[in-house]
């Protein structure tokens, strides 16, 4: 039996320099992770084809934009202690509207884009 991984993600991201992503482990056929950055953004468009994504704030805020396969996007702010879930399939972005600290769980591929809408 493979031995259990316990992380504190508060206490790692603490040890971090801006923008360091921090792996965890592998998580299926993605991986989990902490990093933390100043007020700023968005960052590039990104999407998973054949999962879900869990965003936890620990400490800050980010407002998440997501498109869905047709029509006007939506934004949701997710504040400290909170998370949100980001549909398969979904491009999404982030901005973080004050200095955050996040923990991210992807647990399949994930796609990038800098174009302005990546549906097109």
């Amino acid at each position: 039996m493979q031995k259990p991984s316990i992380f504190n993600p508060a206490t790692i991201v603490e040890q971090l320099a801006e923008m360091e992503f921090r792996s965890l482990g592998e998580f299926n056929d993605g991986g989990a992770g902490v990093f933390w950055s100043e007020k700023g953004g968005p960052s590039p468009w990104e999407m998973h084809p054949d999962c879900e994504e869990l965003l936890h704030v620990i400490e800050g805020e980010i407002e998440i934009e997501i498109l869905p396969g047709e029509g006007p996007s939506s934004s949701h702010i997710v504040s400290s202690g909170s998370f949100l879930i980001v549909p398969q399939g979904h491009w999404h972005r982030q901005t973080m509207t004050k200095r955050t600290k996040e923990f991210y769980l992807t647990p399949g591929q994930s796609l990038h884009s800098g174009n302005q809408d990546p549906r097109e």
